[in-house]
């Protein structure tokens, strides 16, 4: 299986080291926004072509699919192009910046019959599999859910300090996360969204604090409360059910003893994004539809489209 990776920051580096652990797998091609760095990202994925022109790497027969880790406001066109080039796409979260720019994307995966997977990595998480199963096999029944999910970015930089060339989304990336992972826990959609953003920061432009309010059909409540002002990097999900409430905090779930239910590691992400990439590969080995397909995340992004709706100092582009 040959890829082409498009982007060489810090998260195509992740997907780099994992699929380096996948037998068959190779990374034949790279695309980035600057020669010099896209050359030295090739370099270590052995890829034998590196450019900065997509419709270059896109022509090539040696590229079965791509997988796209460029800025959020890329993916979707990024996407598009892949797809119409009749190439499977792995893209990174989230998908696109608008409900309709994902329908759009969806629709043309069917339409040409290819595979599109969007890497919503927590739904690979053991903590959270393991909350999932319990509520799908009715041993918890849910009243509500809350997700405390933040960390400090007022510089334009990513997880590992690099600086950047584009600007975060709260919503539409952070926002997406937590969102889909709550919906996704609860098997159901949101019935009524309502969402607030804090102003735009001054050198940033962009807001930094975000509260989003979701209802199921089942009236089942969902809080998330985002916020790239906080001093400590936080993640807290905690789902209160008729029988219990578990948390899941630091790599482990936990009942309300404290009894560790399940864990995950210092490396959860890691492995789950390993899991994740396998899921991909093997979809596409399998000849089937990939867990997380991009008709799988349209309900999280019609529940960010309405809070985006009520929201308009929050940019679309950035």
């Amino acid at each position: 299986m040959n890829l082409c990776m498009v982007g060489y920051g810090s998260i195509a580096e992740v997907h780099r080291q994992s699929f380096a652990r996948i037998p068959g797998v190779e990374i034949t091609a790279v695309v980035g926004r600057l020669l010099e760095p896209t050359q030295a990202f090739a370099k270590k994925c052995g890829a034998s072509l590196a450019t900065v022109d997509l419709a270059e790497a896109l022509a090539r027969d040696d590229v079965d699919a791509v997988v796209i880790t460029s800025p959020s406001a890329k993916h979707a066109v990024q996407t598009q192009a892949a797809l119409e080039a009749g190439k499977h796409v792995l893209v990174e979260i989230p998908l696109a910046l608008s409900l309709a720019e994902s329908e759009m994307l969806t629709a043309l995966a069917a339409q040409q019959g290819r595979s599109l997977m969007v890497a919503h990595t927590m739904r690979f998480w053991p903590t959270l599999a393991a909350v999932r199963q319990r509520i799908a096999e009715g041993e918890l029944h849910v009243h509500s859910v809350y997700i405390h999910y933040g960390f400090l970015r007022r510089q334009n930089v990513n997880w590992q300090g690099r600086q950047r060339s584009w600007t975060d989304n709260l919503l539409w990336h952070h926002g997406c996360h937590a969102v889909d992972t709550a919906l996704w826990l609860l098997g159901e959609p949101a019935q009524d969204v309502a969402g607030y953003m804090g102003p735009p920061h001054d050198a940033l432009g962009i807001p930094l604090d975000l509260a989003v309010s979701l209802r199921t059909p089942r009236e089942q409540l969902v809080s998330c409360a985002l916020s790239y002002n906080i001093m400590r990097s936080m993640l807290e999900i905690v789902v209160i059910g008729e029988e219990t409430t578990l948390l899941v905090r630091d790599g482990k779930l936990v009942d309300p003893s404290d009894q560790i239910l399940a864990a995950g590691g210092e490396d959860e992400e890691a492995s789950a994004g390993l899991l994740q990439n396998l899921e991909f590969i093997n979809a596409l080995r399998q000849e089937r539809e990939p867990i997380v397909s991009g008709e799988d995340v349209l309900p999280t992004m019609r529940a960010l489209q309405a809070v985006q709706d009520m929201n308009p100092q929050n940019p679309h582009q950035q």
